[in-house]
């Protein structure tokens, strides 16, 4: 039997914090060591996430306490990551960061879309992407991981295999996502644990929404895009739905388009391709992916244009954060990678 990876969590009070430790108290290769929060040190973890009574005696800590282990998992407020790297360089030799401070390449790019200078730009190229899908191999040897927002991730995958193809006009996308209140409060802080129900303000973002930049920074490919996205909440806790609307560059019949996603994705446990003909669910819904680690995709073909509708469903706190970092985590070390991420969803939920 091989020895337990041991692992800790700096920011553990938040949503995605709660679904992370959740998934890795039942990870059968891990230890969860310890987990940070400031505001609730010494505090039980279920006196936060209330799921977890009887799950685990661990109380949280304060960063200043944590203690040399193989893995952390940063979940912190933006900003905050980049600004202690080099101290949890010296914790641990593997890093996964949630927060958005390390997934752009460029550093003008982050001033741009986050207002500020990175504190460490010479370590942007350090971290490596966080779609799995697309950047596995790349981590399996990754020190560090910089774990992919919750828009771009179900926009790039539902939109992937069109771009690597270069069969959509580079500057007509037009991307709208509906979220669930989870997101806007607050998908990997410490500062919100109560998700809005009313739908309303917390993730309202007509235009400039950061999660742009990582769109197009993953679709290029060394071509110049213009993606023009949207994102309004909606009356429910979990989930994202991206309608995405792309104009294609050449006439494609819908079996085409089955057989390029077939290409890209036919053997990726965690995307399903959904476009049925009958029945209640025949493109992706976010209630169908809750509390999983899936992305599904669907699609329909405009027959009185050449504008394709990609349809795109996850878990924001799940593929869209700790389930997607969890599944990062099982490629860096080695592991099979679903493991702790196979359960199926409920229905009806």
């Amino acid at each position: 039997m091989m020895n337990k990876i041991s692992v800790s969590i700096v920011g553990g009070s938040g949503y995605a914090g709660g679904d992370l430790i959740r998934l890795l108290l039942f990870h059968p290769n891990v230890e969860l060591k310890q987990v940070t929060s400031e505001r609730f040190l010494g505090k039980a973890l279920y006196k936060v996430h209330p799921n977890l009574r009887k799950q685990t005696d661990l109380k949280f800590c304060a960063i200043d306490e944590l203690e040399s282990c193989d893995v952390i998992f940063l979940c912190l407020p933006h900003g905050k990551a980049m600004g202690s790297i080099e101290k949890f360089n010296l914790l641990a030799d593997k890093i996964i960061d949630l927060s958005a401070d390390f997934r752009l390449n460029n550093p003008a790019e982050f001033k741009k879309w986050y207002g500020e200078d990175h504190k460490f730009p010479e370590k942007l190229n350090e971290f490596v992407y966080g779609i799995p899908e697309l950047h596995r191999e790349e981590m399996k040897t990754a020190k560090y991981i910089s774990s992919a927002g919750c828009n771009a991730t179900t926009t790039i995958l539902g939109l992937y295999p069109l771009y690597k193809e270069g069969l959509v006009e580079p500057d007509r996308t037009v991307v709208e996502v509906k979220v669930g209140s989870s997101e806007g409060g607050n998908r990997s802080t410490e500062s919100s644990h109560h998700p809005v129900k009313d739908g309303s303000v917390r993730s309202y973002q007509p235009t400039q929404h950061r999660h742009t930049a990582e769109i197009i920074q993953e679709l290029s490919f060394g071509k110049e895009i213009k993606i023009h996205f949207s994102a309004t909440a909606l009356d429910i806790v979990r989930g994202i739905l991206a309608t995405s609307h792309v104009f294609l560059n050449q006439e494609l019949e819908e079996k085409d388009i089955w057989k390029l996603y077939r290409k890209y994705y036919a053997n990726e446990y965690f995307i399903r391709i959904v476009k049925e003909k009958e029945g209640n669910y025949r493109y992706p819904e976010p209630k169908i992916v809750a509390g999983t680690n899936f992305c599904d995709i669907g699609f329909k073909k405009d027959e009185e244009s050449n504008r394709l509708v990609v349809i795109s469903s996850i878990d924001n706190l799940m593929k869209g954060a700790a389930g997607q970092a969890l599944q990062a985590f099982n490629i860096m070390n080695g592991l099979e990678e679903k493991t702790g991420l196979e359960f199926p969803g409920l229905h009806p939920y």
